[in-house]
């Protein structure tokens, strides 16, 4: 079967989105083929001695075996270590307990400014952020600096994270354990930047921080209240996330209330002016 130019693009970019985006051999390798048993060694004769050894290479040694899955307490443990943003950067860097780190080409944490006072939250990195370690900077992304910029608002005051720091496999849907794992670190991550406005993009993100079951299409729009022990509630409001409206722009209507929602809650807090915080 031979295919067109067309058809090989199109396959090409069908391998990229269920995650296949690197070859490892040369040519394919069919692991369903019935292999021929090697033929058994003839007997040694007293008219026909036996062969000298083959020498032979030093068998190579085992890969060594992966990290072990974290445990939540590990999780905790290691982001209440963290007394700095530099140092949480530092601590989930290094983390190797969880399997998305095992696939992933990056671990992909912010991008912005941390000392914003309106941190974003979305689900987990894709393709484009996996290679270059950045939040939202993909298709999703640019349309996510397009619905910022229609409220006064980029990257240089706001602090864009997500749920999770590695790219699940052909993007996938985060697992609950997965997000579980990771939360830990985001709720460390919240602490040290202490915003005063926090913005959920997308159902993953939502329901993580705010321990809901509902959809997104129930969440968004609402505000909330990011309430945790010891530290002043936060205002949190839910939207769609960009890379769903790329799929179902007759719902941009409704972001764009959500949009002129916030931008209405950061004037009332001016969160805009309050640039420099003593943070811990």
């Amino acid at each position: 079967m031979t295919m067109d130019r067309e058809q090989a693009t199109a396959l090409l970019r069908w391998y990229g989105e269920i995650g296949v985006d690197e070859a490892v051999t040369e040519g394919p390798v069919n692991r369903f083929a019935v292999r021929a048993p090697d033929p058994a060694p003839q007997a040694a004769t007293a008219s026909q001695p036996e062969a000298a050894p083959v020498q032979t290479q030093a068998p190579a040694p085992r890969p060594a075996a992966p990290a072990p899955i974290a445990s939540n307490a590990d999780v905790v443990a290691a982001a209440a270590a963290a007394n700095s943003h530099d140092e949480l950067m530092a601590a989930i860097h290094t983390f190797d307990g969880c399997p998305l780190k095992r696939t992933a080409t990056t671990t992909c944490i912010y991008d912005g400014n941390p000392e914003a006072r309106i941190m974003i939250i979305g689900e987990a990195p894709g393709r484009d952020e996996d290679v270059q370690g950045k939040p939202f900077v993909g298709a999703a992304g640019k349309l996510l600096d397009k619905m910022l910029a229609a409220i006064g608002l980029d990257r240089t005051n706001t602090y864009i994270t997500n749920t999770l720091y590695w790219r699940p496999p052909g993007n996938r849907t985060p697992t609950p354990e997965e997000i579980a794992l990771c939360l830990p670190f985001l709720e460390r991550q919240v602490a040290l930047i202490q915003p005063g406005l926090l913005v959920y993009t997308g159902g993953t993100a939502a329901k993580a921080m705010l321990n809901r079951t509902e959809g997104i299409t129930r969440l968004r729009g609402r505000w909330f209240s990011l309430e945790r022990e010891g530290r002043t509630a936060i205002p949190a409001i839910a939207m769609f996330h960009p890379a769903y409206l790329l799929r179902r722009p007759e719902n941009k209507r409704h972001s764009w209330k959500d949009l002129l929602a916030i931008r209405a809650k950061v004037d009332e807090l001016d969160l805009l002016q309050d640039a420099t915080r003593q943070k811990p």
